[in-house]
């Protein structure tokens, strides 16, 4: 391997490193607890971060939490935003995270169709 190579992967790992870490505007929180991930939040975390990384949004994190109790939900994904209510999600499959980070993330409009709960 080149030292070039291991600047590249360096870089990327910064890059995904602030996703998952520091204050922002947004806070996604994917659960990654046994019936989450049997159910498929690797994915669904992976395509969180992809589509937020293709956007270049900056002010969104992403981190992940252990099991919720709702495992008929899981994926289980929560969106919190700085001074409204935090929105929770369920079934989150890798097509309805493209669709939470377009509409929800982007444009400040939650998904109503696979919302489960809204906290205050």
């Amino acid at each position: 391997m080149k030292l070039e190579d291991l600047k590249k992967i360096r870089e990327k790992t910064e890059k995904d490193m602030l996703l998952r870490a520091g204050k922002t505007r947004l806070k996604v929180v994917v659960g990654m607890g046994t019936s989450g991930i049997a159910a498929g939040a690797r994915e669904t975390l992976k395509v969180f971060l992809d589509e937020i990384e293709k956007r270049a949004l900056s002010d969104v994190i992403v981190t992940q939490a252990g099991e919720r109790g709702l495992s008929s939900h899981e994926p289980i994904v929560t969106v919190m935003e700085e001074g409204k209510p935090s929105v929770v999600y369920g079934n989150v499959t890798g097509e309805m995270a493209r669709k939470i980070v377009a509409e929800h993330l982007v444009n400040g409009n939650p998904v109503s169709e696979s919302i489960i709960e809204v906290k205050e």
